[in-house]
């Protein structure tokens, strides 16, 4: 039943009655004022919030429109949970799933929103609104008017509005990656610069301050040492190095803060090409899925090298070479046993080495009774075909080692001078690192100083806090100082002529080092790894013999064999 149009008392800040009365719609009726009356707010992201203000605004200004519609203040609801939350899916939108619950409960007689993009951006979640409010006879209003969902009209231009909201999205969407694209391909595209790196208007540039350029280039120096992320991170913890971040948001943009280092830091940091001056878009693929209840969850996927969508190599400063990261690349791989990548640690020493001379796949091992067995599994584990080859590696274990021996025996000179070398470097990183952070301490105490000092000795309130101030930046600098002399004096930078013979003569006796208890396992396993870049071995069928070639970046030995 249709009513006719009448003039409603109205707030102060209502229109006028002239506009008033072209403000009523005849769709109203007092079914649905004797219903809530719902205002639904929502901006797509938090800097909308921030800087959209006038958008906002518009959106809680039309509670004064409903009070024209006849709603009493007290009947009226607002929902802006969804502030800052995109409309694209329901999930994570509490407000409007809260919203579909009370057009289900038969609370609500209207639904209001600047416009119907507010309420959904997903033809589905809109459909699904759209339906509920046609079976319990809600209205739903925005700038442009009042619409009844169980009318024909009125239902086919909801549903225009929602396929245009949806469309819009993605048209947006794809116009603005389109413009990140093209500036991509340029190499001018830049979001927040990572450790290391600060961003100008040029692009990215060297951290100025000289402490965390510090830093990141001892993470770089000692996985080249070290070979391993786990081993820089227990080097750093050791050595209590901390790894400065400059912050992005927050009460103090561009300054640096001081963390702990983590494992996730130092990966991003051997990992992210731009360390080696090379300009990257497009390293990871969002993807989307969905559980049995319906529930969508997207997630980033790293892609590899070879499906970025843009690399430019020499664009920004460089910390590393490219041929240094793809190195670290290839180490971290075979560290990682993950997807079939690197060697899963056990006694052996050659685990990760041994290649199959037959087919050329690596082969992998078990033990049996403590001794290590090697089998190529691969065409029987994926096509069900017999074992290519399998033998126990008893003898060839000793054999390896034997070579390593050697090896290292004929350049113990070298070696000993090479150790004696990385060690005062290694040592001097450090008093660098220490020297900074007490001119980054001192700096600090004499700025808190000089706050102190200006501040009006009347003012008890704010020159009391500056007291305290002063005080923590002193003490600050005081723990620092010991910590940097506690260093100089159990590890100065230049090695005493006791500590060179003896590492002269661990050199020399290469043999005792290899054997001694202090040698654990793995250390043992990354030497051969360094030294050996492959032993294929062929067993002879029907014989216990073994045809084995080990090689190396310098040399090539064969040799045949009891297996």
């Amino acid at each position: 039943m249709k009513t006719r149009e009448t003039k409603l008392p109205c707030v102060t800040n209502a229109p006028s009655a002239p506009t008033l009365s072209k403000l009523i719609s005849n769709k109203i009726e007092t079914q649905h004022r004797a219903l809530n009356a719902i205002v639904y707010v929502r901006q797509s992201s938090m800097r909308q919030v921030r800087e959209n203000i006038e958008s906002t605004q518009l959106q809680y200004d039309l509670v004064q429109r409903i009070q024209c519609f006849g709603w009493q203040s007290d009947r009226i609801e607002v929902i802006d949970d969804d502030l800052g939350v995109s409309g694209s899916s329901i999930q994570g939108r509490n407000g409007f799933q809260r919203l579909l619950v009370e057009v289900s409960l038969g609370h609500v007689g209207i639904v209001m929103g600047i416009e119907m993009s507010r309420l959904a951006r997903n033809c589905r979640d809109w459909y699904q609104l759209l339906e509920l409010c046609a079976v319990f006879g809600v209205l739903l209003g925005d700038a442009d008017g009042i619409y009844n969902p169980r009318d024909h009209n009125d239902r086919l231009l909801l549903g225009l509005k929602g396929t245009m909201s949806e469309a819009e999205l993605h048209v947006l969407k794809s116009r603005l990656h389109a413009g990140k694209r093209n500036k991509a391909k340029r190499g001018e595209y830049f979001t927040e610069a990572p450790m290391g790196y600060v961003r100008t208007r040029d692009g990215v540039a060297f951290d100025p301050d000289l402490q965390v350029q510090g830093v990141v280039r001892i993470v770089f120096d000692k996985f080249a040492e070290l070979g391993s992320a786990h081993a820089v991170l227990q080097y750093l913890v050791y050595e209590n190095v901390l790894m400065g971040r400059r912050e992005i948001n927050g009460l103090y943009p561009d300054a640096i803060s001081w963390h702990k280092p983590n494992r996730t830091t130092l990966l991003n940091i051997l990992k992210h090409p731009i360390y080696a001056g090379a300009y990257v878009f497009g390293r990871t693929k969002c993807v989307t899925t969905s559980n049995a209840e319906g529930q969508r969850r997207t997630a980033q996927r790293r892609l590899q090298s070879d499906e970025w969508d843009v690399l430019i190599r020499d664009k920004v400063p460089a910390y590393i070479t490219w041929e240094q990261w793809e190195q670290n690349q290839q180490k971290l791989r075979e560290n990682s046993t993950k997807f079939s990548f690197g060697a899963s640690r056990g006694a052996t020493l050659i685990t990760g080495r041994v290649t199959c001379g037959k087919c050329g796949a690596g082969m992998t091992v078990h033990y049996r009774d403590g001794m290590p067995v090697f089998s190529c599994a691969i065409a029987h584990m994926q096509y069900g075909l017999p074992l290519c080859q399998t033998f126990s590696a008893r003898w060839l274990e000793p054999l390896i080692e034997e070579l390593v021996l050697k090896a290292m025996e004929l350049s113990s000179v070298e070696l000993s001078l090479s150790a004696a070398c990385d060690i005062e470097k290694d040592r001097a990183r450090l008093r660098d690192y220490h020297q900074q952070s007490v001119t980054r301490a001192t700096y600090e105490a004499d700025l808190a100083r000089r706050r102190y000092q200006e501040v009006d000795p009347s003012n008890r309130l704010v020159a009391a806090e500056l007291e305290k101030q002063w005080e923590s930046a002193l003490g600050s600098k005081r723990k620092i100082e010991e910590e940097m002399n506690r260093f100089l004096l159990e590890r100065p930078t230049e090695l005493t002529c006791d500590q060179r013979e003896l590492i002269r003569d661990l050199a020399s006796n290469f043999y005792t080092l290899w054997n001694s208890d202090a040698t654990s396992p793995k250390d043992r396993q990354d030497l051969v790894r360094i030294l050996i870049d492959q032993i294929v071995v062929d067993v002879d069928e029907g014989s216990e013999c073994l045809g084995v070639a080990v090689s190396c970046s310098s040399r090539k030995w064969n040799f045949r064999g009891m297996g």
